[in-house]
């Protein structure tokens, strides 16, 4: 496993089985999330180029009490988009998609991102 890459609330990291994304803090408006995680990726990242193939992705969004009122599909679209073009070419690609809040012991998003072997 590599080491974390970090730039404000962003950090990643790969791994034999794919690539970790987290997003400190959350926010209701999902479209702050694109460009945050986009630049993280244009400006920051050194990681593996993007490839064809299916993927699996897990989206994990953790709150401290309430939940936030966002729609998990707009934020998966977000993050989804921001991630196109760095982990893989297209988000046609993503055969696997799993998005869930939980309520847990900080506020963070967490992106899991892995080829699909068939």
């Amino acid at each position: 496993m590599s080491d974390w890459i970090t730039s404000g609330k962003v950090k990643a990291r790969e791994s034999a089985e794919g690539l970790e994304i987290v997003i400190d803090g959350l926010t209701t408006q999902g479209r702050y999330y694109k460009p945050l995680v986009y630049e993280f990726f244009r400006k920051e990242w050194r990681g593996g180029r993007p490839a064809w193939g299916d993927y699996g992705v897990d989206i994990r969004m953790e709150h401290i009490g309430d939940p936030p009122m966002m729609d998990l599909d707009n934020l998966a679209k977000a993050l989804l988009d921001a991630i196109k073009g760095f982990v893989f070419h297209d988000d046609s690609q993503v055969a696997r998609l799993l998005v869930e809040r939980f309520e847990g012991a900080r506020e963070q998003i967490t992106i899991r991102v892995w080829p699909l072997k068939r």
